[in-house]
């Protein structure tokens, strides 16, 4: 009760009376009635009667009464001891939440460690600092190396190639090929429509497209062309050999040709893709060909087919019955004439 209601004071009967001793007591007993206390009002003990404010004022009339006990007695070694044990019994666990919570012992033994903590940690930041930078020069290093050797691959192949042309040329001069040329011995034309295009780069490029060397994509594209339409004609034959209506049997049949077909449409696509990884430009690429697409196209390719030729016969069996009764007609005009 005296504790809730003590408002903090210099009083040092107050102070003895918030310890419940005695003026004249001895520095023992100031110390066991601190100790019982506390572990009555402190805050972090599990006790039900703690008091932070209560724990306040037990602290400060404890240093009131403390200094006035050591103050009756004679100054020496006894004070000094008695004050190193005050010291001793605050709560020295606050303390490490300054410096970062580094270093331990006495405040200024801390600071000491706190300042060359902080020098160790600027050091191996600028180590960190440096360390990145010599890493990125590194790096930057590495990718002028990778593209030099990009470079160096880009201009090695381009070389290469034109050596194998150059052989290639050479090769054909030597077996005779460009001896039965049409224009053997008479200049190079000049292709004067196009002034942007170099005439000899043109004229070597049509010799050498004249004579069978063609790029790659140029010769599968020719042939994927060719391969579609062979395919295409071929079931639509095929579907005009089966006549209509078709019998279970043709039916049959015809189901084994559009498999066979769909087939061939799928080995058809895998050369596609050969052909749009070897081709130079990305508009030139190829889509698949759909089988059932291609099934739809040929069912009515054959029907245009078949109305054609059945109105073609129509036009014939009246051309035929023309001629069949026109003696008669002629017979007539001449009776009445």
């Amino acid at each position: 009760r005296m504790l809730s209601g003590y408002k903090p004071k210099n009083d040092v009967k107050d102070s003895y009376k918030i310890l419940q001793l005695e003026e004249g007591c001895s520095l023992e007993e100031v110390r066991n009635s601190y100790r019982s206390l506390a572990k009555k009002y402190h805050p972090d003990s599990s006790s039900s009667t703690a008091d932070p404010a209560a724990f306040i004022r037990l602290e400060e009339a404890y240093r009131v009464v403390l200094s006035d006990v050591a103050a009756k007695q004679q100054p020496g070694e006894n004070s000094e001891e008695e004050e190193d044990q005050f010291k001793s019994k605050s709560l020295q666990h606050r303390h490490y939440l300054s410096y970062e919570g580094v270093g331990i012992g006495t405040p200024s033994q801390r600071e000491k460690q706190y300042m060359q903590f902080r020098v160790d940690r600027a050091t191996e930041q600028v180590l960190e600092y440096r360390q990145q930078r010599l890493e990125n020069s590194y790096a930057g290093t590495d990718l002028m190396r990778a593209k030099d050797v990009k470079e160096s691959k880009k201009v090695k192949i381009t070389q290469a190639v034109e050596r194998l042309v150059e052989d290639l040329i050479q090769e054909s001069m030597a077996k005779g090929d460009f001896d039965n040329l049409s224009g053997k011995g008479k200049p190079l034309q000049k292709f004067s429509d196009c002034p942007h295009i170099d005439p000899m780069t043109h004229n070597l490029n049509r010799i050498l497209i004249d004579n069978g060397y063609q790029p790659e994509w140029i010769l599968l594209q020719k042939e994927i062309r060719q391969t579609i339409e062979q395919l295409r004609k071929s079931v639509v034959a095929s579907r005009r050999k089966l006549g209509e209506p078709m019998t279970p049997l043709e039916q049959k049949q015809w189901n084994q040709i559009c498999e066979q077909f769909m087939e061939d449409i799928r080995k058809l696509n895998k050369r596609v893709d050969n052909f749009n990884l070897v081709v130079p430009i990305l508009s030139r690429q190829m889509v698949h060909f759909s089988p059932e697409k291609e099934i739809v196209r040929a069912q009515k390719t054959y029907k245009a087919l078949r109305g054609e030729a059945s109105h073609s016969d129509t036009k014939e069996s009246q051309g035929e019955d023309g001629k069949r009764f026109g003696w008669k007609s002629s017979l007539f005009k001449w009776l009445n004439l």
